[in-house]
């Protein structure tokens, strides 16, 4: 009997040892992406509801990319818009000069919906579509289905171009944080496509 509870605690202590070389997987939205240091910075995902992310753990984490560059998918696209809530007619950006998250109050001009990405008005289109002449801004939320135009106070012209860009979702497995292991680019990747 001594035999078999000596095995079961050996056996035991083995699992439990590798069970710490176990990676973990973070997920999150791209704010910023530099190619020759290496690094993706993003705002890790909260929810556990698939389809409906929660982008707001602040600060934002930063991850240097795979070494090995076939652990890695296509290069990600950064963003700062981080949700579209047309009910209330309001967008939420990452505030990257504060570090913080804001959600701003637009004027709807015209929304369209059930778009798909390949109809006509989206598919060749490269958004956001942002007229500072006429003070409009023209985005389109693949997940949603959705095209928005709107205006917004002058100030916010004066933001770049990518604050209203949703940047593309990453999904990375890390043994050591701050370190990407393997990551993909799940915005640009259909795991579905033979």
């Amino acid at each position: 009997m001594k035999k078999y509870i000596g095995f079961f605690i050996g056996a035991a202590m083995i699992m439990t040892m590798g069970c710490k070389d176990m990676g973990q997987v973070i997920q999150g939205r791209v704010i910023a992406y530099d190619k020759d240091k290496g690094q993706v910075t993003f705002l890790e995902d909260k929810s556990i509801i698939k389809g409906m992310p929660d982008y707001s753990i602040i600060p934002p984490a930063v991850y240097t990319i795979p070494e090995d560059s076939h652990e890695m998918g296509p290069a990600p696209s950064a963003g700062q818009r981080m949700g579209l809530d047309t009910d209330m007619n309001t967008i939420r950006i990452f505030d990257q000069g504060a570090n913080l998250i804001k959600d701003i109050i637009y004027t709807p001009i015209d929304k369209k919906d059930y778009i798909d990405s390949d109809n006509a008005l989206v598919a060749d289109v490269a958004f956001p579509v942002v007229d500072r002449r006429a003070k409009t801004i023209q985005i389109y939320s693949k997940r949603q289905k959705r095209l928005v135009t709107f205006t917004l106070p002058d100030e916010y012209f004066a933001l770049p171009d990518e604050t209203w860009a949703a940047g593309d979702e990453i999904r990375i497995y890390y043994k050591e944080k701050g370190k990407a292991l393997r990551m993909m680019n799940i915005t640009q990747t259909d795991i579905f496509k033979k």
